[in-house]
């Protein structure tokens, strides 16, 4: 779907005089266009272009889950489902979470099927925030965070986490006050590919336990995390044997079917059946059949895919050692890579420059308030990432 053009947004006088502009709220025009959207709509107009913008999957969704989905739309599984989703899917979490986490769903704990991820965490912040509600989230943060704060009236407050990008519970603490409501953790992070310890992650939660503020753990790329930050084969998680907390999960990434939007959110029960009598306004379910044909997911080895990337990942590291200082990322599949003064000084002026190469990276002021770095994502075929690499060197290096 394409982003509509600022001029489009500007106009105040559609065809035949009707006033639209007057229509548009204070709320909707506080939002920016997705950085990210108009950088792959950029690569769209290009002639094969370099597109290291996107974070999307180059893996085909497994045969065996494509499989279930023609199926379940054969049986004519396409009504809507429960709004808490359908009951093959919410067995196979909760399963999944037994083993994964700890939790269980006598324990107290909920969870809701939602229309992918950002629809878990759209639902978690309409429920939770009021206007002058303040919200903690790191700085870089996932584009979505502060505007689905804005849209509910709260503030965001950017946790600065440069130059490691690790988001603490020291660094969170100082941060705190009367009107904080809730802290977003992503670990994997997007866009730094960082992984927080398990001890990090036990910390923070242990912090917002004690100051009663909600603490929510967006986990998107919990599969994707590399061997060198795994804890006991797994990603630290801070839901670990932690079940105050929000657990914000989903299946786009990890399995290829980003188009499918599906995604899930687990924590206290009162907290899941708010969300979930808002979702029934908002998107009543997730889609039926993609719901069954998901539960297969948790079937498939991730393993040959996650050697790939992190392939990779070192590919990254290789063609940048010793031209920048790079925080090696330890999953998901990005590199925030800090520009040099040679090649611009700032990502916006970098990715300017790159386009004139065919490449197409996302400039740091779409994560941050800073623009000391850009963005890119290596969920690319590996001759267009090496060929991307070699324009990076070459502007870092001779601008």
């Amino acid at each position: 779907m394409t982003q509509p053009a600022q001029a489009d947004l500007d106009g105040a006088v559609e065809a035949g005089g009707f006033d639209v502009d007057r229509l548009i709220t204070d709320r909707t025009r506080s939002i920016d266009a997705s950085g990210i959207r108009r950088a792959f709509e950029l690569g769209a107009s290009l002639k094969d272009p370099i597109n290291l913008s996107i974070g999307q999957p180059d893996f085909f969704v497994d045969e065996r889950v494509k499989q279930a989905a023609i199926q379940a739309i054969n049986n004519n599984r396409n009504g809507y489902s429960l709004t808490q989703g359908v009951p093959e899917l919410r067995s196979a979490i909760w399963k999944h979470l037994a083993a994964d986490v700890g939790w269980s769903e006598k324990a107290g704990s909920d969870l809701l099927i939602t229309s992918g991820t950002t629809g878990a965490l759209a639902l978690a912040i309409f429920a939770t925030i009021a206007d002058g509600d303040e919200v903690i989230m790191p700085d870089p943060y996932f584009v979505a965070y502060p505007q689905m704060v804005k849209v509910a009236g709260g503030r965001s407050v950017l946790c600065d986490t440069y130059p490691d990008f690790r988001m603490t519970a020291a660094r969170v603490e100082r941060l705190l006050t009367p009107r904080t409501k809730m802290v977003i953790i992503d670990s994997p992070s997007n866009p730094c590919g960082v992984v927080l310890t398990q001890r990090e992650l036990a910390d923070l939660a242990q912090l917002c336990r004690d100051r009663n503020v909600l603490l929510l753990a967006d986990e998107i790329y919990d599969a994707f995390t590399f061997p060198e930050a795994r804890d006991g084969g797994r990603c630290p998680s801070a839901a670990r044997g932690n079940p105050a907390l929000l657990l914000v999960r989903g299946f786009g990434k990890s399995y290829g079917c980003t188009g499918w939007r599906l995604g899930y959110a687990a924590g206290p029960k009162a907290l899941i059946q708010h969300m979930a009598k808002l979702q029934q306004y908002l998107f009543v379910c997730a889609p039926t059949p993609l719901q069954v044909a998901a539960a297969e997911c948790f079937q498939v080895d991730l393993s040959p895919l996650l050697e790939r990337y992190v392939r990779r990942r070192d590919m990254v590291v290789d063609a940048l050692r010793g031209l920048v200082d790079l925080v090696v990322p330890q999953g998901a599949f990005y590199a925030f890579i800090p520009v040099t003064e040679r090649s611009g000084g700032c990502g916006a002026a970098f990715a300017k420059r790159v386009v004139d190469h065919r490449l197409i990276v996302v400039p740091g002021n779409v994560f941050s308030s800073r623009d000391s770095h850009f963005r890119i994502s290596f969920a690319a075929p590996e001759e267009k990432l090496a060929e991307g690499l070699e324009v990076i060197r070459r502007v870092l290096t001779t601008g």
